[in-house]
């Protein structure tokens, strides 16, 4: 269950990650990069902390089943894996990165979600590199570091947020409003621990707004044959085509 819920958040499309941070912007129009991602911070952990207090609620009402609490409980993990990949996205696209790529954003929420231990599996793995890991992991590592990184990933995540999400749940069921308060405890820590990892993933942020560099969805998609007989590789900037010599610094 974990394993579906945590693919189907991979799959958020970049237009929509690309409108919540221009909203943000339009509402805060004097905000600069690390403004607006302390904004998207706040934004996220109210979201992750209200959802688990509310699902705590009503899940520990003596009127709701074990069964309809374990319902309210998936749909709870959901929103939590849901919100921290729009967040963390988010946070990447103001630091100039966009990415379709499963394997990639995957790995990025893996990481981000499991904390220290996560950041340690991706900067062993983007050793040698002057960019922050979230960096590396976005727009350089290659196909097959990425595969192994999501292995290991994967194995970290499905042992330990099993038990902490499981923990979490019990919590929740608790009566007399103990339930919501663990719920909206549970969330918030949960969130703080992606934000940490978050600014860890990017560094600082950069001075100004960078051009938005979106990756193709696997490796490279080919373009026409240049003169020397090397294929092109086509990047997209927001509306704009970027040939394969324009080696702009994607918010490093």
């Amino acid at each position: 269950m974990l394993d579906a819920l945590l693919t189907k958040a991979v799959t958020i499309p970049s237009a929509a990650i690309h409108r919540h941070v221009d909203s943000v912007r339009r509402r805060n129009p004097q905000a600069d990069p690390a403004e607006v991602i302390r904004i998207l911070e706040k934004e996220y952990l109210t979201l992750v902390a209200t959802a688990g207090g509310a699902v705590g609620a009503v899940a520990a009402a003596p009127a709701v089943g074990t069964s309809a609490a374990a319902v309210l409980t998936t749909s709870d993990i959901a929103t939590f894996f849901a919100s921290s990949a729009v967040f963390s996205l988010g946070v990447a696209s103001v630091h100039g990165i966009a990415i379709e790529d499963v394997a990639r954003r995957r790995a990025l929420l893996l990481a981000t979600v499991l904390g220290e231990a996560g950041a340690r599996d991706v900067e062993k793995a983007a050793a040698g590199s002057q960019m922050a890991w979230g960096k590396v992991l976005l727009t350089s590592m290659p196909q097959s570091t990425l595969k192994r990184v999501n292995r290991v990933l994967t194995h970290r995540f499905l042992r330990r947020q099993l038990a902490k999400q499981g923990t979490l749940a019990l919590g929740r069921m608790i009566p007399f409003g103990v339930g919501a308060v663990v719920g909206f405890a549970g969330g918030r820590a949960l969130g703080h621990g992606v934000v940490a990892q978050s600014r860890s993933a990017f560094g600082v942020p950069p001075g100004r707004f960078p051009p938005v560099i979106e990756q193709p969805p696997a490796d490279l998609i080919e373009g026409p044959t240049a003169p020397s007989g090397r294929r092109r590789r086509s990047f997209r900037r927001r509306n704009v085509a970027v040939p394969d010599d324009d080696r702009g610094t994607t918010g490093a």
